[in-house]
């Protein structure tokens, strides 16, 4: 007969020899297939190996292609075609008489105007995605590393201050280097470029091969030049964030407002569940997160909250399964649902595959879609009548709800049968309804500003890349603008920068933060005096500032600790200051117990 073994209990019946139905392994427990993806059980080294066995090579290099290769080649083509082009309609032009070259120039200036715009689209979106697969990330990489081997080199001898300077140092330092390097390389290829073309080159097209190849390296390394120089002395000559020296004082007589915030709560969708990142490390099911939702709700009953914000990664992988667990779990709690405000984060949109990091998605497939519409959908079932999307061309506000009216029915379409067809069709929608914005209930009130920082990745390994889109920080600006005498939560899922932890480890200082966090930040600026900056994906507590940007980090009360260890989050006092100012109170942080273990028998 099997011997007992010690086991944890999440409520029900226990397993025990005496049913005759004990087995020789608890399953309740998990195995290591639970731990398979984790990096908080498994190395990063050990898990990139196993990428190696895994991946997919053809879908790698389609990717690769599609979203590095064939921007690179659009830009080092479109000198060679325009040019040529040029030379043969102004050749036509000249041999016509005047009132024939008057009709090709009109007809010329009706294509032009009907169609800069969709090429300028196509110009900016490709250029971006350089921008943001392989140009930003390369000089965010740098400046990490050299921070990283900064702050180690003279970590005993470092306080704050001295750390602020480091890292400004090594920001000019990384654009230095950086702009030295892409330099080197564009001085190198620059005898292969061609940047006129002719006739001939129209009737070869073999021949624009190694021009245009030359031309979009010179492009790229020129721009990444020039770029990481300016991003180098920016980032250095901006103020570094530091630990918020101390909380404000509520101003009498002034209104406050009551914030719960929670983040990175992971859903999952087994009653016995592990979470991608922590495995067997952390808590099985979702128990910990009714316990979560459920002390919330008490202390609403005794001192009201104002508003409930959960900052991204709702769910564990962005399944069916586990949207339906979450909003199960917040219908329980009515009165938490009229104050709750979510967001998207990498794990509700960016997971290809919870089981395998080496799965990716090609551009097109209709995986990420589906996410994204899952997403949307439980988006909007929790705030769709109470936040707003501006119509960035009509310069109209509606309700969420009201937005996504005309495509209900191409929605349940795609969500029930897919396709690459329907998938295509949505195009746009995810990222056009953001930054949804929650207004003000008065000229003076508190809105919340809701943000997309994930940035568009495919892969599994990159899931946890973070990117704010020129657009979306456009709109962010307009909105705060419509009303300027509010307060305001800007809400977001990544953290803007890396913080000024010297014991960090390299690992988690690149590919987590904002890509252009820095630029953002700078962006926030005109509006720092009334916003208070608050987001999750880090899993730990800092409250601190960028200048006079006060940024609010939430730990997760789920994650990171097994079923009988304590988590905790905070609820904080935001406070309406005479000047206009918006005051951060000291928070209150709340502990949610642990689980003791029992043993079976």
């Amino acid at each position: 007969m099997w011997a007992p073994v010690m086991t944890k209990s999440t409520g029900g019946r226990d397993w025990n020899a005496k049913d005759g139905a004990f087995p020789l392994v608890d399953p309740r427990q998990g195995d290591v297939e639970d731990d398979a993806a984790s990096p908080g059980q498994r190395s990063l080294l050990a898990i990139a190996g196993s990428l190696l066995v895994e991946i997919s090579l053809p879908k790698l290099l389609f990717a690769w292609t599609v979203s590095l290769l064939l921007p690179a080649v659009l830009l080092g083509l479109t000198p060679l075609v325009a040019t040529a082009w040029l030379a043969t309609v102004s050749g036509h032009i000249l041999a016509v008489t005047e009132i024939g070259a008057a009709l090709v120039l009109v007809v010329l200036i009706a294509l032009g105007w009907i169609g800069w715009r969709p090429l300028l689209r196509i110009a900016e979106v490709n250029f971006w995605s350089l921008n943001a697969l392989a140009v930003q990330p390369g000089y965010a990489f740098c400046r990490e590393a050299l921070r990283h081997l900064a702050e180690r080199m003279f970590a005993r001898h470092s306080t704050a201050a001295g750390r602020a300077r480091l890292r400004a140092a090594s920001s000019a330092g990384a654009g230095i280097v950086l702009c030295g390097c892409a330099a080197l390389i564009a001085i190198f290829i620059w005898p292969g470029s061609r940047w006129m073309g002719t006739v001939t080159d129209l009737a070869a097209p073999h021949r624009l091969v190694v021009p245009t190849l030359a031309n979009a390296v010179v492009l790229v390394s020129g721009y990444f030049a020039i770029a990481a120089l300016v991003w180098g002395f920016a980032d250095a000559s901006m103020d570094q964030p530091f630990d918020l020296a101390a909380f404000d004082d509520a101003p009498p007589g002034g209104r406050t407002w009551r914030v719960a915030h929670l983040s990175d709560l992971h859903a999952v969708g087994e009653r016995y569940g592990f979470r991608i990142e922590s495995g067997r490390g952390g808590p099985r099911g979702n128990e910990r997160l009714d316990r979560v939702i459920a002390r919330l709700a008490a202390i609403h009953t005794t001192r009201p909250l104002d508003l409930v914000l959960v900052s991204g990664d709702m769910t564990d992988a962005g399944r069916a399964t586990e949207w339906a667990e979450f909003l199960d779990t917040v219908a329980r709690h009515p009165a938490l649902a009229a104050r709750m405000i979510v967001l998207p984060g990498n794990h509700d949109v960016n997971i290809v595959d919870r089981a395998n990091p080496a799965r990716l998605d090609l551009p097109f497939s209709p995986g990420k879609r589906l996410r994204q519409m899952r997403t949307l959908s439980a988006i909007a079932a929790v705030q769709g009548d109470r936040v707003h999307v501006v119509d960035g061309a009509k310069q109209r506000a509606s309700t969420l709800n009201e937005a996504l009216a005309p495509h209900r029915l191409r929605i349940a379409a795609f969500v029930d049968r897919g396709g690459l067809r329907r998938a295509a069709g949505l195009g746009r929608l995810f990222d056009d309804q953001f930054p949804m914005i929650m207004p003000p209930d008065s000229e003076d009130g508190l809105g919340v500003a809701i943000l997309n920082s994930n940035a568009e990745t495919h892969f599994s390994f990159t899931n946890a890349l973070g990117f704010v889109s020129v657009e979306q920080t456009y709109r962010l600006a307009a909105a705060l603008n419509k009303f300027p005498k509010a307060r305001w939560v800007v809400a977001l899922h990544h953290h803007l920068l890396e913080y000024p932890m010297p014991t960090t480890a390299f690992s988690e200082r690149v590919g987590t933060a904002l890509v252009n966090g820095t630029w953002f930040v700078r962006k926030l600026r005109p509006f720092a005096a009334r916003i208070v900056v608050m987001h999750g994906h880090r899993h730990i507590d800092w409250i601190g500032a960028c200048g006079a940007v006060k940024i609010v980090s939430a730990p997760s009360p789920v994650m990171g600790a097994t079923d009988d260890a304590p988590t905790h989050f905070h609820i904080h006092t935001l406070a309406a200051a005479p000047d206009g100012r918006l005051y951060l109170l000291p928070p209150e942080c709340i502990e949610i117990a642990g689980v003791e273990a029992r043993s079976a028998g």
